[in-house]
């Protein structure tokens, strides 16, 4: 089968290869799937440096998740050949190929009214902020929601789910590219960092009063402007630090306002509850099947262009979620 390869730890735009590689056979939990797609994540680009706190020893595949259909069951697993599954990947059989070897126990199926691309698509974004809202915010209808880095693709799933739930959102991102995205996802209030006043327009938009609930996934500078825009008994959903800067807050300032800072790492519950994790994609499956929610996919890539979609991913010169093809 054809694979993209990682055979020196590096920038993936520089050192993924195209190779042959045999059909994985899956050991005991595991099943081979021929991928029908992969999201672009920008942890791949961390694991191709070594970066990444799960790391690999090339060569192997990159594409933490993907989406397929069984070709190959292993023993002591509950999926048979023809199953649809999405799930994440084990090394070094990772998504981004044409076959890709999946852990069965933290796999989901698939429903056949749902397209790879969309099954894709929510996978990880989506997931996040399901329990970002859902569980550890414990959002309510009717709440006031900031989301940062609203363009992107935790960010844009964040407003959409915001909005089905019956939130008035504001959506913050950089440029006027992204606050255009931000206003086709429907966001109530839209902010260019670039050109307005992130505090600023939110106080005056919320007279004076703050939002509930701010969706954090870049941390940096903005996570000090976001803790002051936290209305009384707000929270405050660490999801991320695209910024690259993991920042602090003076406690004494969570005191005053008694709001709450709550760290969201989905990860962590594919050990310590996956049965809510099963609960999860449950939910969000049936809503995409019932167009309640559908992913904002802003780019479907083929074998070729791999390379220069992980750098435009790098370089933040992506919108939304980008999901590679093998078959394109």
């Amino acid at each position: 089968m054809k694979a993209w390869q990682i055979a020196s730890l590096g920038k993936p735009w520089d050192e993924l290869n195209i190779v042959d590689v045999p059909s994985p056979d899956p050991d005991p939990g595991m099943v081979t799937i021929r991928v029908e797609a992969t999201d672009l994540n920008f942890a791949d680009i961390l694991q191709s440096e070594g970066k990444y706190q799960i790391k690999h020893e090339p060569p192997f595949t990159p594409g933490m998740n993907t989406t397929g259909v069984v070709i190959k069951a292993g023993a002591d697993q509950p999926f048979a050949e023809g199953d649809r599954l999405v799930g994440p990947t084990i090394a070094p059989y990772g998504g981004y190929a044409e076959e890709a070897v999946l852990l069965a126990e933290r796999s989901h199926g698939v429903p056949d009214a749902l397209s790879a691309i969309d099954a894709m698509g929510v996978h990880v974004t989506y997931g996040t902020t399901w329990f970002a809202y859902h569980h550890r915010g414990n959002l309510k209808p009717g709440e006031t929601v900031l989301v940062l880095a609203a363009a992107g693709g935790v960010g844009s799933a964040a407003v959409k789910m915001a909005r089905a739930h019956g939130c008035w959102v504001a959506a913050a991102a950089g440029g006027e590219k992204k606050t255009a995205v931000c206003r086709d996802l429907g966001a109530d209030l839209v902010i260019d960092y670039n050109a307005d006043d992130l505090y600023e327009r939110v106080m005056d938009a919320t007279d004076k009063r703050g939002v509930d609930v701010v969706y954090d996934p870049v941390g940096g500078k903005y996570f000090d402007v976001a803790r002051r825009l936290l209305a009384f008994e707000g929270r405050l959903l660490v999801v991320g630090f695209a910024s690259g800067d993991i920042p602090s807050a003076p406690a004494n300032h969570a005191l005053v306002k008694n709001y709450s800072i709550v760290g969201v790492h989905m990860g962590s519950y594919r050990e310590k509850d996956p049965a809510l994790v099963q609960r999860c994609y449950e939910d969000l499956h049936a809503a995409l099947v019932d167009k309640r929610i559908e992913p904002f996919v802003s780019e479907v890539i083929g074998f070729e262009e791999l390379k220069s979609g992980l750098l435009k991913l790098f370089n933040r010169e992506t919108v939304g979620r980008v999901v590679f093809d093998p078959t394109r």
